[in-house]
């Protein structure tokens, strides 16, 4: 893991201890709820550059940097869906994927079963944005190692995230959500030709995310 600081609302910095390669955030209590917009901004940049990064599934059983015990599995939801995270049973924080920070802070929706069922019909596999598991959305609404629901990055998520933080995303909130729409279409037909039908590995480049794939898509955009 490294540290990384963020701006803190009020006044200060937020240290969080990421991890790139699993794609994951330890936040120490009530850290989550402390980051201002603008460092909510900066950490959406720093999932943009690594996230290409070589991923490495999660272990199945992970423990508390603090106190070593065992983190427990939770739910919880907000107006964007529902997502998963691991817990500390003493309180000092909690573990999460990056999608699930994405989830709590708006910029990602879960999918109905409708449009899992359009995605089915041309994806069929899919990688778990919580946890990396490829997803064989033709069999599973959810992914079958750690119960996060499928969700995606899409242009009315981010617009309405952006719109809460404030002034300080005013830049980031004069997108054209056309554009997003179509460049995120664009980018899963793209990802859906290169799928090939042997796959050997369990985090396959050819397997999809479809949140991390519309990171890349969005910040595209909002650099123009």
């Amino acid at each position: 893991m490294v540290i990384q600081q963020f701006e803190r609302q009020l006044n200060g910095v937020v240290s969080l201890d990421i991890c790139f390669s699993c794609q994951g955030i330890w936040f120490d209590e009530f850290e989550s709820a402390q980051l201002a917009p603008a460092g909510i901004l900066e950490l959406f940049r720093l999932l943009h550059q690594h996230h290409a990064d070589l991923r490495q599934p999660w272990r199945d059983v992970l423990h508390c940097p603090r106190c070593r015990e065992r983190l427990m599995h939770r739910l919880d939801s907000t107006r964007s869906g529902r997502f998963s995270y691991s817990r500390c049973p003493q309180h000092h924080g909690r573990y999460s994927a990056f999608s699930a920070f994405l989830i709590e802070k708006g910029f990602v929706r879960q999918l109905n079963g409708v449009e899992v069922a359009e995605l089915a019909s041309q994806v069929q596999t899919i990688r778990c944005s919580g946890c990396g598991a490829p997803v064989d959305i033709r069999r599973d609404n959810v992914c079958t190692h750690c119960r996060s629901p499928i969700v995606i990055l899409d242009h009315d998520a981010v617009q309405s995230a952006l719109e809460n933080f404030g002034e300080k995303a005013t830049r980031l909130q004069h997108i054209d959500p056309h554009a997003v729409a179509d460049a995120l279409v664009a980018n899963e037909r793209a990802r859906s030709l290169r799928v090939r039908e042997k796959r050997n590995g369990w985090l396959d480049d050819d397997i999809s995310d479809l949140v991390l794939g519309g990171i890349e898509t969005v910040w595209k955009l909002l650099k123009r």
